[in-house]
């Protein structure tokens, strides 16, 4: 294993634990993480008792807390089984999963979540709790789903929108890199926005397909130079559905990793319908990277 100085820009990876075979995934999931990049994991579960105090006897928060721990213990145990090397850190948090995972991640750290937990309705596409997180991300978000048949492609992906998800691309390098696997960078545009009234003007729609194919250069020209050493592959495709074409995309990927930002003026948290989209259904882990800076928050 490399040394840490050489995985710049990743902070420690935080997950939550609730019991559920989903977040069972995402324990594995982010101690593999953990473990590649040479750092500790911090292991939360957040009992969720500060809210039901008006309802709840102290005997029964007592019993949440002593059941809260020993999920703690045994996680860790399962953990130093597979990874004797890990340091694992456990935390028991009265708060609300959201608050307790984004406190644990601080400033930098990576947080981990299951697709769906134990409470809400199966048939949701997404939890509360990894919804909750996502929307309203600061740090790096992975959201981990149940594979029936996990396959291990040799692959990172990043999903490139415009020059401004240059961050996302540099993310998705570092991945690749401490994967040893190349990079897959993919610029999806919709070709029904297309047809506006730039594309009926005489090779209207050559010169729309050049201004996407520069955005696309000029991300893969930044990570390239900063990052000389990775096997790098930047493909522009048209399509009808940018969140179908990127998650049928991730049947061959083992992460996509996709930017995040709200428009200029928007309060409040949001998830756009192409990152929604692909938390739902991506067949493989998908990372969510922030926007920092004015007018830009965690999603589209």
């Amino acid at each position: 294993m490399a040394a840490s100085t050489s995985r710049p820009g990743l902070g420690g990876v935080v997950v939550g634990v609730d019991g559920s075979p989903s977040a069972r995934t995402a324990v594995m999931w982010a101690a593999e993480e953990a473990a590649l990049r040479g750092g500790s994991l911090r292991v939360v579960h957040a009992a969720n008792t500060d809210s039901a105090l008006p309802f709840l006897s102290r005997a029964e928060i007592a019993a949440s807390r002593r059941a809260g721990r020993e999920l703690l213990d045994r996680t860790a145990e399962e953990i130093a089984t597979r990874h004797p090397e890990l340091t694992v850190l456990t935390e028991l948090d009265d708060d609300a999963a959201p608050d307790s995972l984004r406190r644990a991640a601080a400033l930098t750290g990576t947080i981990v979540v299951g697709h769906r937990g134990l409470g809400g309705f199966s048939s949701l596409l997404l939890g509360s709790v990894g919804l909750g997180v996502v929307a309203a991300a600061t740090t790096p978000v992975v959201v981990v789903r149940e594979a029936t048949e996990p396959a291990e492609t040799g692959v990172v992906l990043a999903a490139v929108r415009d020059a401004a998800d240059v961050g996302c691309a540099l993310a998705a390098a570092r991945e690749a890199l401490l994967r040893k696997v190349p990079l897959r960078l993919l610029h999806i545009w919709n070709t029904g926005l297309s047809a506006g009234p730039r594309a009926l003007l005489h090779n209207g729609g050559e010169e729309i397909a050049r201004e996407h194919v520069h955005a696309l250069a000029e991300v893969t020209d930044r990570v390239q130079k900063e990052f000389p050493e990775l096997t790098l592959q930047a493909d522009g495709q048209k399509s009808h559905s940018v969140p179908g074409a990127l998650v049928d995309a991730s049947h061959h990927a083992d992460l996509v990793v996709v930017g995040g930002r709200r428009s200029p003026g928007y309060l409040g948290p949001s998830v756009g319908r192409t990152t929604l989209t692909l938390l739902q259904h991506a067949h493989c882990p998908v990372e969510l990277i922030p926007r920092q800076g004015p007018g830009h928050g965690s999603t589209s």
